[in-house]
């Protein structure tokens, strides 16, 4: 299902990124699986999505199994089976790396005109596995995209546990993974709103894997945003992302830490 000899040569460069660890890797699924993908995403006016219409996020998600068709179906099988995780463990050189078949906060992501993405971390502590979220692996499925549509994932520097300045933006063109460490103060969103044309969205499938958490583990079970910077002094949206990473109703469950 994936160009493993691609994946393989590629993710050697993980470990020599800025400004946290990640690789970029073109044509990761074999070419038909990845339009077959694209043809398999939901429309954007389907009722199935979870949408997300606020000031740090408009897009729409779906990770129920029920609404994925068969060719997302067998690619997510394969993405969180034994035999991908270990290959996966032992390319990274990470022991014990486990799938999320639940697929918390992953499956399939989807923006349209006018969406948008704060920077932000991603929960460290899964709230219902109690495992920590180490790598997530995203992969655009946009046949079509134009870089003028805006849309790119940037990659931010930190200081204070915070992020400052943009190191890298990545264009979502069809078939592009990304591959990066959740635990690096990995500060991550869109650049820029969507900005295509009406009926082209910003389509992405993405799979996220876990460890054991060590004793330091950050016990955030919820996303932190962070404001940009016309958003710095509007205090409706501090309040909102505040809010946002409350994990009072979150229903979490932790498990002991490395030893």
């Amino acid at each position: 299902m994936i160009n493993e000899l691609n994946f393989a040569g590629r993710i050697k460069a993980f470990k020599n990124s800025t400004p946290f660890d990640h690789c970029v890797i073109e044509d990761f699924f074999e070419n038909n699986v990845a339009l077959d993908l694209e043809r398999e995403c939901p429309n954007f006016e389907d009722d199935l999505w979870h949408v997300y219409d606020n000031s740090l996020e408009i897009k729409k998600t779906t990770n129920l199994w029920c609404n994925f068709g068969p060719t997302t179906y067998k690619v997510l099988s394969y993405l969180n089976s034994p035999k991908f995780v270990q290959a996966l463990s032992n390319h990274m050189g990470i022991p014990g790396l486990m799938p999320d078949i639940g697929l918390h906060g992953g499956g399939w992501h989807i923006h349209g005109k006018g969406g948008i993405l704060n920077q932000h971390l991603d929960y460290s502590v899964h709230p219902k596995l109690g495992l920590q979220r180490k790598l997530n692996l995203i992969v655009y499925l946009n046949s079509k995209w134009e870089d003028e549509w805006g849309g790119q994932l940037g990659l931010w520097d930190s200081a204070d546990g915070m992020p400052t300045q943009i190191s890298r933006e990545i264009i979502p063109s069809f078939n592009k993974a990304v591959l990066f460490d959740t635990t690096q103060n990995s500060w991550h969103g869109l650049v820029s709103p969507v900005a295509g044309p009406a009926g082209e969205t910003r389509r992405s499938l993405a799979v996220y894997y876990m460890i054991r958490p060590p004793e330091d583990v950050d016990p955030r079970v919820k996303a932190l945003f962070a404001p940009t910077e016309s958003q710095k002094q509007n205090p409706e949206i501090l309040d909102l992302i505040e809010k946002r990473a409350d994990a009072s109703h979150a229903h979490t469950t932790y498990i002991s830490p490395e030893k």
